[in-house]
């Protein structure tokens, strides 16, 4: 059986996507499903390489049952594209930042994350310059999705 591989990407790595990252494969260790998948988490800038995610996002995620205490910030590199058959940015300028640095043939496994997961074009909000309850809501919004991505994805790919 082929791994699905996803990637899940915000700015610098260390909010938005280690959590979305941690989310997703605590529902797929859960659903007995590992085996199925490769995640990953990246960033579209560099700033953070190397460090822990946001000590505020390791602190929500802890306090629902998953651990992102191990997971190291990293830049998106440019064989991510045809490494990852899904690309999963966490807002519009993300998105847009991603498209930017694509081949042209990994355009079409880039996309909004709320929008392949929920059908919404809202953005997952950066909570960096907010506190703890800005982080529990975007661990809220992003449990949601990734909860509505695992049932897709498997749907996926037993169909290709």
């Amino acid at each position: 059986m082929d791994r699905h591989r996803v990637l899940f990407v915000c700015a610098g790595n260390i909010c938005r996507s280690p959590l979305a990252e941690g989310i997703f494969r605590h529902l797929v260790t859960e659903a007995g499903r590992s085996a199925e998948f490769e995640i990953a988490s990246a960033g579209t800038g560099g700033w953070h390489q190397g460090e822990k995610p946001d000590r505020r996002s390791i602190a929500v995620a802890a306090s629902h049952g998953v651990d992102i205490s191990g997971q190291r910030a990293r830049r998106v590199e440019p064989s991510d594209f045809g490494r990852f058959d899904l690309i999963l940015a966490m807002d519009q300028d993300n998105l847009k930042n991603l498209r930017k640095t694509a081949p042209a043939d990994a355009l079409s496994r880039l996309h909004l994350f709320n929008a392949f997961a929920l059908g919404s074009n809202k953005d997952i909000p950066d909570p960096y310059y907010g506190g703890r309850e800005d982080f529990e809501a975007v661990y809220t919004m992003l449990l949601a999705g990734c909860s509505a991505l695992l049932p897709k994805l498997g749907k996926a790919l037993r169909a290709s």
